[in-house]
């Protein structure tokens, strides 16, 4: 029997068997998994408002990962994990990010692995406590409702993005190490090598520049990590 308060995840792959053994797997943890086989597709359902967070591969018929991500990041925010062969070049791995992937996760992997990769994306984004709106100049973070804008300008970031600059914000003039945010805001330990949360940083501060005029960026403290910086 399904559970009253099951969360729907997409899984947009080509491999029939992979879906069904996720959805055997996943279904009495607490999610049910859909199935969609084709990119085209895939972008329709994503963008539905259905589902929680999006399982993406990057290998698919007709459009590839990659562009089912261009298409969907240009009208959601909605959680995408990309799902990459076990040995593919880092590459595609790092478009996948700058493009907005929340995180992504090697091909087979153990279901136990993606469980916890599920739970530490959607960890920061459902069941999140109503608090006051943070600011920073004309910078303002609604934590309730997880916008943000600069003056009457609404700000468009990923869920990673949200979370980062959250982070950055309450750290002020304090330097956030790269081991401390990969933590808070991916939800696992930085590896050596890693350079998620680095492309995920340059994608926040060229966001935050195009909509402040650079008058809030992001610092990088060479060696340690980043801290936001204000000018005037």
């Amino acid at each position: 029997m399904c559970r009253a308060d099951v969360i729907e995840i997409l899984l947009i792959d080509d491999d029939a068997q992979l879906g069904a053994l996720m959805g055997d797997y996943l279904l009495p943890q607490g999610f049910r998994v859909t199935a969609s086989a084709t990119g085209e597709e895939g972008v329709d359902l994503a963008l539905s408002g259905r589902f929680a967070l999006v399982l993406l591969d990057v290998m698919l018929p007709g459009i590839d990962g990659i562009e089912v991500l261009r298409r969907v990041r240009a009208r959601s925010a909605v959680a995408v994990v990309m799902l990459t062969a076990r040995g593919d070049d880092d590459v595609e791995r790092v478009i996948g990010l700058e493009l907005g992937a929340d995180d992504y996760l090697a091909k087979p992997c153990f279901p136990r692995e993606l469980l916890a990769r599920l739970r530490a994306v959607l960890r920061r984004t459902r069941d999140l406590p109503a608090q006051p709106m943070i600011s920073a100049g004309r910078l303002r973070l609604d934590k309730a409702r997880r916008t943000t804008s600069w003056g009457d300008q609404q700000v468009a970031l990923t869920v990673t993005e949200f979370n980062l600059l959250e982070l950055l914000m309450h750290g002020g003039d304090t330097v956030s190490t790269r081991d401390a945010l990969c933590l808070a805001a991916l939800g696992r330990s930085r590896h050596p090598y890693d350079r998620s949360i680095d492309v995920h940083v340059s994608n926040l501060r060229l966001k935050l520049d195009r909509a402040t005029g650079r008058n809030i960026g992001i610092e990088t403290v060479r060696g340690v990590g980043y801290r936001l910086r204000m000018e005037g």
